[in-house]
């Protein structure tokens, strides 16, 4: 199964309002400032794990290769990124009509994690799966998890 994660609210958090993992050791937070969410890299490591594919899927415009090191340093694979500006030339291209922020089923995803409602409303008009997660929800992963193991299950059924 092949899982996205959005970064911005979702992945990369404040660490003044949500728990966040552990800061990275000097100078490594100087170059990565952006904090995790704490259970981020338990999370991964399981789907990882179970054999799922974790993808990055953000509009943000960081480089590919920010995203991929930020996620070394903290010993987490990423199968692959979409970014801002690969979405832009990947999904939009040259279309006169304009398509959603996040198109997950174009790179055959099988859910999107987000924290963002209009990408879960998007999800529902263009038929892609979205699993909207809370700022404060303390029990996340165990709720992507579910989500995970449920599509599994109905996929094999």
């Amino acid at each position: 199964m092949r899982i996205s994660f959005d970064l911005d609210d979702t992945l990369f958090i404040s660490p003044e309002k949500i728990k966040a993992e552990p800061e990275l050791k000097f100078p490594f937070s100087v170059i990565y400032p952006d904090r995790l969410r704490a259970g981020t890299v338990s999370l991964m490591q399981y789907l990882h794990d179970t054999g799922n594919e974790v993808y990055i899927y953000t509009t943000s415009f960081r480089s590919e290769r920010y995203i991929r090191n930020l996620f070394r340093h903290y010993h987490i694979r990423i199968d692959e990124i979409i970014n801002g500006a690969r979405h832009a030339k990947e999904v939009q291209g040259n279309k006169a009509e304009a398509m959603p922020s996040k198109y997950p089923s174009h790179y055959r995803i099988d859910l999107h994690v987000d924290d963002d409602i209009s990408v879960l409303e998007n999800g529902k008009y263009y038929g892609f799966r979205v699993y909207l997660i809370q700022e404060n929800d303390m029990h996340w992963t165990e709720k992507i998890i579910e989500q995970v193991q449920k599509r599994k299950k109905t996929s094999f059924a």
